[in-house]
């Protein structure tokens, strides 16, 4: 019998063979991925450094263990260099491995700041644990930490470098933090918030240099013409899918990698899960659509046919100072956000052409309100 091969060992990867463990404890199983191996909870990042997390208190479980735990055959810092769909083949450093089905679970890639200077190449990034053993590890002795970046992961590692005493300056081109998650009045309040835990902010601003200065610092110089000092430079712009491997064997992208609501790709016995996955025009960067597209491939894999159904997955944002729970509207639905202030917080709801609830972003306190307003949804996300 020809293995099901798992391409990555990240969330999506190690979930997709615990589900599959779980309806059929016969079929083989290979992963192949290019680190350790390692088992960690790839969203802890972001929010380790104040608690003193290190690289071997991320990770819970080594590939041994879950190998032992899962009966799977891993292949660890194993790189596919090529994936032959006509043959059901993957070419790897270590040779050649037949499959029968095929999962991509290879995760997004952080998109590489727009830069100029000598220092470019000295900018971090925090995508898995060798990132951010190196992060850990240049930010102990920092005191000022300029960090690349608004958004979602922009302000959890903003917050979590404030509590552990860092000073923090944030750049982007918003208005206002999470400005493509947020409406105006709540992201305000998320500012607010975060500003009184110490961080600085310069909006509506690009970082477009960064060189090295005296004292082993670096100048970030930003598109208005001023200049942030910094002992570490931080990138956290966003991710891409990694689609390097799919494109190599002719699958369809876009943004992501293409799959039908079965998870398939346009290669039959080929499949996708996870950040590199596209469905409908949409990638899904979150927890909790791995969750549910794991149990539903996994029946597929295992003799099944079950189609992913995606309920309404809201979205915690782990910045302590403020928080923030958020369901986003589906895309290009027509509507309006309606905010309105509440004691120490704002909410937020996002209401289409006939007054129905699409969506809805909370701020503050107003995150208890999570239940009643997904009770209220007119039309679940799928």
């Amino acid at each position: 019998m020809s293995p099901l091969v798992i391409i990555g060992a990240g969330l999506a990867g190690y979930t997709l063979a615990r589900e599959v463990r779980k309806l059929d404890s016969g079929l083989p199983v290979v992963m192949v991925t290019a680190d350790e191996g390692r088992f960690y909870s790839k969203p802890m990042l972001s929010n380790a450094l104040a608690k003193g997390l290190s690289v071997e208190k991320l990770a819970s479980a080594s590939a041994g263990k879950m190998a032992g735990d899962h009966q799977l055959e891993i292949l660890s810092a194993t790189r596919v260099t090529a994936i032959d769909a006509q043959a059901r083949t993957v070419t790897t450093g270590s040779g050649v491995v037949d499959y029968g089905n095929l999962v991509l679970a290879v995760g997004a890639m952080p998109i590489p700041p727009p830069l100029q200077g000598d220092a470019v190449a000295q900018v971090l990034t925090v995508n898995n644990l060798d990132d951010y053993a190196r992060f850990q590890s240049q930010v102990e002795q920092a005191r000022r930490v300029a960090v690349i970046g608004p958004g979602l992961i922009g302000c959890e590692f903003a917050n979590d470098l404030a509590v552990a005493g860092k000073t923090v300056s944030v750049i982007g081109p918003d208005s206002h933090p999470l400005g493509r998650l947020l409406p105006p009045a709540a992201g305000r309040f998320l500012r607010d918030k975060l500003s009184a835990a110490g961080i600085a902010w310069r909006l509506g601003v690009t970082a477009s240099e960064v060189n090295t200065a005296p004292g082993n610092t670096f100048d970030v110089t930003l598109s208005d013409g001023a200049v942030i000092n910094a002992d570490v430079v931080l990138s956290a712009i966003g991710l891409r899918p990694d689609t390097s491997l799919a494109r190599q064997a002719g699958l369809a992208c876009g943004r992501g990698i293409t799959v039908d609501e079965f998870l398939q790709t346009s290669a039959p016995g080929i499949y996708a899960l996870g950040d590199c996955a596209e469905m409908d025009g949409r990638v899904l960067p979150f927890v909790m659509p791995i969750m549910h597209g794991a149990r539903a491939l996994a029946r597929t894999l295992t003799g099944g046919r079950c189609a992913v159904k995606y309920p309404p997955m809201p979205v915690v944002v782990k910045t302590p100072a403020c928080p923030i729970t958020l369901l986003t509207p589906p895309a290009g639905a027509a509507g309006e956000w309606r905010e309105a202030a509440v004691d120490d917080g704002v909410s937020a709801r996002f209401l289409g052409v006939d007054g129905e609830l699409l969506g809805f972003a909370l701020a503050g306190s107003a995150v208890a309100g999570k239940a009643a307003l997904l009770k209220a949804l007119v039309t679940p996300v799928t």
